[in-house]
């Protein structure tokens, strides 16, 4: 009974051991803040040369609060600095397109979706892509990368 005993201890020591040491881990790398507000621009993004759909840049203003994220507004621009607004993807007023449109929208809708999924979550790599608006959140999280490197204590 004694060698069971023993064989036991050291399962439970072991057991133990990885569960501090997990724990430990855990905290590892985890990311301080400045409280204050911090602006960042993604780069400029073509994704189709030869039209300027879906061409542009996005901009963050992320709001740190007792070292979390409590707002987040995102905004993206066409290349030639024009928001990107609920006129974007029509021709001189009108929808010229109506797949373009209703694409062009729902990468418009996605500004939101990422920025309430940031403040929510509390963490970038938490923020889950939305198909169909994969260029707003590349320069999403690009820009929210850039933000956070400015908060870092």
């Amino acid at each position: 009974m004694t060698g069971r005993c023993s064989i036991m201890y050291k399962k439970a020591f072991m057991l133990f051991s990885a569960a501090v040491f997990a724990a430990a881990a855990s905290g590892c790398g985890a990311k301080s803040y400045k409280d204050g507000t911090y602006h960042a621009r993604s780069a400029e993004y073509v994704d189709n040369e030869a039209d300027e759909a879906g061409n542009g840049y996005g901009e963050v203003d992320i709001t740190i609060s007792g070292g979390k994220i409590t707002a987040c507004e995102f905004k993206t621009y066409e290349l030639d600095g024009t928001f990107k607004d609920d006129e974007y993807g029509k021709e001189n007023g009108e929808v010229m397109n109506k797949d373009f449109y209703n694409k062009a929208q729902k990468a418009n809708a996605a500004r939101d979706n990422y920025s309430q999924q940031l403040v929510a979550k509390g963490d970038i790599d938490e923020v889950d892509a939305i198909s169909g608006a994969t260029l707003n959140y590349n320069e999403f999280t690009e820009a929210v990368r850039d933000a956070l490197r400015q908060a870092e204590e």
